[in-house]
């Protein structure tokens, strides 16, 4: 066999590597910004949101102290109601506002270390994450502090 023969039957190694290079930098560059990747982002901090009031709940009642949950359009803090920031949880960079009820509303967990939950509005609150495709609504059981989606 001669040697133009050999050389027309494939790839090099260093045309293989240079595509290779090529596809990785576009996947890292290009790919997220023709990707929605809002939806994710957003039942990501849903579920964020669920566990860190749950959670917030249950160290109320541990430490038998009050913690008050104020829900804003751009995220959920958390503080011990004697003053003391616990967490924040902020909505996601590209869907800010993520909350769609307008204002502040707060729930008191353990109020008056009686174990209650208290919400604002004086029954079940309604959190709705949503943006773009995605919403998602969850209700704050008063009295009980049980938060759950709602279908």
């Amino acid at each position: 066999m001669s040697r133009s023969r050999l050389s027309a039957r494939g790839f090099t190694l260093i045309e293989l590597v240079v595509v290779i290079t090529l596809i990785g930098a576009l996947s890292v560059v290009a790919l997220p910004r023709m990707i929605d990747t809002t939806f994710w982002r957003l039942k990501a901090f849903g579920d964020d949101m669920r566990s860190q009031t749950q959670y917030h709940q249950r160290l109320a009642l541990a430490q038998r102290r009050p913690v008050v949950a104020s829900i804003s359009p751009t995220g959920v803090s958390f503080d011990y109601a004697a003053g003391g920031n616990l967490s924040t949880l902020a909505c996601p960079a590209a869907a800010t506002p993520c909350i769609a009820e307008a204002g502040t509303r707060t729930v008191t967990f353990n109020n008056g270390n009686q174990g209650r939950t208290v919400t604002s509005t004086g029954s079940a609150l309604t959190v709705t994450v949503s943006g773009g495709t995605y919403s998602q609504a969850f209700q704050i059981e008063a009295e009980t502090g049980l938060i759950r989606p709602v279908p």
